[in-house]
């Protein structure tokens, strides 16, 4: 647990200064050169004779300074000092606080102390029945609460590691963050509210993180339902677990296939968080294939470690339902987990397979490396006789997506006023999305001369939406549907901003607050 107190005291051992390109030099007697104020820019004032260390973090451009940007840079500064093992440190939030429009707090001399706790529950805003929601003020208009709440959650998501097998574990950790803040900005209880929001959103993103960064020999399908019933079994979440025999009754042809080549039995993990069921239901599906070997058509590479992450679009469900269901959200809203290892066996499924849905849809296999749509293809299904009227789904289903997109923002197809949404919430959040097209006519790339359509297409190019034409296929016409693809964003190389090198838990903060957006809208007046 790490302490955290507010006021305009400076007394740490190191002050962290924020530093836009317009800004001036901020330590007297320092001239900082231009790229000290870029964005990520670190640079360290090292001192003497035991006064404190500065520590300048550039902002960048005035313009577009946002929680996101906050965030950035609380990741950045925390990894910074937490490799030179300082222990206290004081944040210079008070310049660019005076910089916002206005205070939303009631005025009253700074000062106090509260705890950031990853084990804190509760209402993010401090009343019942809210979610810990990513601010929508455009940049220069937040409030004190919204930019203590981006550095909170930036602070703990940039001092996140995964070390749990390395012999040597790092405990360079910050005891205590003091935040200044201008005089008569706010009270720590004021900020209460804020800390837990950010902490709640926090946790969840690194549960994410967590599981996706989980070698396969500690977690597979098998384990993941374990973990996931643990985790689950003190939030009012209902938990089903569908096995064996359950999965043949319900016809989920596509994990029982996928699965065979695996010791591991596949599942489908149904989650249910229902505090208002007149509420229309919303399914949130995710891919969670703990590993994949591409089954018969074996992948191949020096190293091909990075397979785990082919259940971050489970993971990004996970977390998100923890956001959720810690939160007090009035909502109704299902998860559904399609897991399962895709290796080759001799009891493996092979090319030519055919596999039939309980729609009456046959398809082809016509390569088993394309297994993340046969298992979606299950629980899209399984949504549909839920009842859901609103689906999203998000995997890590394509390479394509990112040779179209880039490693900064994943792909979605279907609904577009439901895109809008979930790219507005993602620009503000950081978890970013751009809109892409379903074309009909390339479902003929789809094409099986002895089923009703192959798994792959016949195609090189247009892969993604291929991919997301498939899946429409198992989607309820009734429903409206979103596809996420995030084979793009599931993991980083290194460490930037407030992600570390590995999973990123990409998609559990953009899910959780879709949700919330869709809880609110479902409660505004009709016209």
């Amino acid at each position: 647990m790490m302490k955290i107190t507010v006021g305009n005291e400076q007394s740490a051992e190191v002050i962290v200064h924020l530093c836009r390109e317009s800004d001036g030099d901020p330590v007297p007697g320092v001239k900082l050169r231009p790229h000290a104020r870029k964005r990520g820019a670190v640079t360290w004032l090292y001192s003497r004779d035991q006064q404190p260390h500065d520590l300048i973090i550039g902002l960048g451009p005035d313009e577009g300074i946002s929680a996101e940007r906050i965030r950035e840079a609380a990741g950045n500064a925390v990894r910074a000092i937490s490799k030179e093992g300082f222990k206290t440190v004081a944040v210079r939030l008070d310049r660019l606080a005076e910089r916002f429009s206005a205070f939303s707090a009631p005025a009253g001399q700074a000062g106090g102390s509260a705890e950031l706790n990853s084990a804190e529950t509760g209402s993010a805003n401090g009343t019942e029945g809210s979610i810990p929601a990513v601010s929508t003020s455009a940049a220069w208009s937040m409030t004190v609460e919204d930019l203590v709440a981006a550095w909170a959650e930036g602070w703990r998501l940039g001092s996140y590691t995964f070390d749990l097998y390395k012999s040597n574990k790092s405990s360079r950790s910050v005891e205590h963050l003091h935040l200044i803040l201008p005089a008569g900005a706010c009270t720590a209880q004021d900020l209460e509210p804020a800390l837990k929001q950010a902490s709640i959103r926090a946790e969840g993103t690194m549960l994410a993180r967590d599981l996706c960064n989980e070698p396969p020999n500690v977690l597979h399908p098998e384990s993941l339902v374990e973990r996931v019933m643990e985790h689950f079994a003190e939030l009012p979440v209902g938990v089903r677990i569908y096995r064996d025999e359950e999965l043949e009754r319900l016809q989920m042809n596509g994990l029982l296939t996928v699965g065979l080549g695996s010791r591991y039995k596949p599942a489908l993990i149904e989650l249910s968080y229902a505090t208002d069921p007149q509420l229309p239901l919303i399914a949130l599906v995710g891919k969670g294939i703990t590993f994949d070997m591409g089954g018969m058509n074996i992948k191949s590479g020096r190293d091909l470690s990075d397979a785990r992450f082919d259940m971050g679009g489970a993971c990004a469900v996970l977390g998100a339902m923890d956001m959720i269901s810690r939160s007090g959200i009035q909502a109704n809203v299902t998860a559904l987990i399609a897991t399962a290892d895709n290796m080759p066996d001799a009891r493996a499924f092979v090319p030519s397979t055919v596999i039939t849905y309980p729609n009456g849809i046959t398809v082809q296999v016509g390569n088993t490396d394309a297994e993340g749509r046969l298992v979606l293809a299950d629980a899209l299904l399984h949504a549909g006789r839920l009842g859901a009227r609103e689906i999203v789904d998000i995997a890590t289903l394509t390479g394509n997506v990112g040779q179209a997109l880039g490693l900064k923002m994943a792909g979605a197809w279907g609904d577009r006023p439901f895109i809008e949404t979930l790219a507005a919430i993602g620009e503000k959040n950081g978890d970013r999305i751009w809109p892409m097209p379903l074309i009909d006519e390339y479902e003929e790339q789809l094409h099986s001369d002895y089923a009703d359509m192959n798994n792959i297409s016949h195609s090189p190019y247009g892969g993604a939406i291929v991919a997301a034409l498939f899946l429409r296929r198992f989607v309820d016409k009734a429903s409206r549907w979103v596809h996420i693809d995030m084979a793009n964003t599931v993991q980083v190389a290194s460490a930037n901003g407030y992600y570390t090198a590995g999973a990123t838990g990409y998609g559990a903060r953009l899910l959780a607050d879709f949700v919330a957006s869709r809880v609110e809208a479902a409660r505004q007046p009709k016209a």
